[in-house]
């Protein structure tokens, strides 16, 4: 979602302005990882113009066993 923050606002600031921290309140800043751009940034790095910040969440599911359900379920149904 596009925000308008000050220059030099950090990332823990575009988070609060943005209210994703109040729509998931599950989101602990604690233990989650943040990132600009795909790159993993501190919660006090300082956003330039245009910036993305994401918030990512634990891997439900390993991605190598992902794709091997979906080669399974893919061969049994070619089977059927």
């Amino acid at each position: 979602m596009p925000l308008t923050l000050p220059g030099g606002a950090t990332v823990l600031q575009a988070l609060t302005e943005s209210g994703l921290l109040r729509r998931y309140p599950h989101i602990d800043l604690g233990t989650a990882k943040v990132g600009v751009w795909g790159s993993l940034q501190p919660l006090d790095h300082r956003l330039r113009d245009q910036d993305r910040v994401e918030v990512y969440r634990p891997l439900q599911v390993d991605p190598k066993e992902a794709r091997r359900l979906r080669y399974r379920k893919q061969r049994e149904r070619i089977k059927a």
